[in-house]
């Protein structure tokens, strides 16, 4: 295919891929009222399945106890004339396109797969299902881990009593859906390193070499959505460098396999 094919199969991708998230969206919109209500403003409620799994954790532990607030102190204000009507347009628009993600995918391999050796091509719907399932983990993990606890220590944190938290609807829902999704697609590193490993951009000894750093920030991380216990980092901390060790172990199979290709070709020619 010429330069233009390509331009104009990524164009049909696009379009493609945008019905199927405005189709997605429009189903959102239909049960809005379940996603706002109940996925949306769920962890705001003092009794947020999270919560209670971390209040029971610290009751056992003689761990910190915040999560065992019955109420949050915070309450979500719109101070916007179009304010709920555009949340709920973005809002709907986002979880569509987390529904329509594995088409989407499905799409991109479609895009990709002619680059690809025939034997390649046969593990389309390995590759569809593993980056599905690590997505919608991610966003799950991003959901009830992640989100429970930015929401618990910013509406905890205060620089004095006279100033009462009255969050901006934009700012809360900001957190919530930025959130969620930025860890479903953290959660597609290993499918990212995959590709940038076959094409040779990476190998396993770069991602060792600055491991301690990806560490280092993982923990950051996990440092500051989280209480001051071990027990709750750790949480927060495992599945992120699970990810990043599988990486690892991904790029160090691929790159074997490009240095034999390298060596079959030498030695054919």
């Amino acid at each position: 295919m010429s330069f233009l094919n390509h331009l104009e199969e990524l164009r049909w991708l696009l379009v493609r891929s945008s019905i199927a998230i405005l189709v997605t969206s429009i189903i959102a919109v239909i049960f809005n009222e379940f996603i706002f209500d109940v996925i949306i403003f769920g962890p705001k409620n003092g009794d947020f399945v999270t919560y209670k799994f971390f209040c029971q954790l610290a009751q056992q532990y003689d761990l910190d106890q915040s999560f065992c607030n019955h109420e949050l102190p915070f309450v979500i204000q719109n101070r916007t004339m179009d304010g709920q009507l555009s949340v709920m347009i973005w809002t709907c628009l986002t979880a569509g396109f987390i529904l329509a993600f594995p088409f989407i995918l499905w799409e991109f391999w479609k895009f990709i797969s002619p680059a690809l050796y025939n034997k390649e091509k046969k593990y389309a719907k390995l590759f569809l299902f593993v980056s599905s399932i690590l997505f919608f983990l991610g966003v799950l993990f991003g959901y009830f881990v992640l989100v429970p606890l930015s929401i618990n220590f910013l509406s905890n944190f205060t620089i004095s009593t006279v100033v009462e938290n009255q969050i901006d609807i934009n700012s809360y829902i900001s957190l919530v859906k930025t959130t969620s999704l930025a860890t479903g697609l953290v959660f597609e590193l290993p499918i990212i390193i995959f590709f940038l490993t076959y094409l040779g951009l990476i190998t396993d000894s770069f991602l060792k070499e600055y491991r301690r750093y990806a560490y280092v920030l993982i923990l950051i991380v996990a440092a500051i959505v989280t209480p001051p216990d071990v027990i709750s980092q750790t949480i927060v901390s495992i599945p992120l460098i699970i990810l990043y060790e599988a990486s690892i172990l991904i790029a160090k199979v691929i790159t074997k396999r490009n240095m034999k290709k390298e060596q079959e070709v030498a030695t054919t020619n």
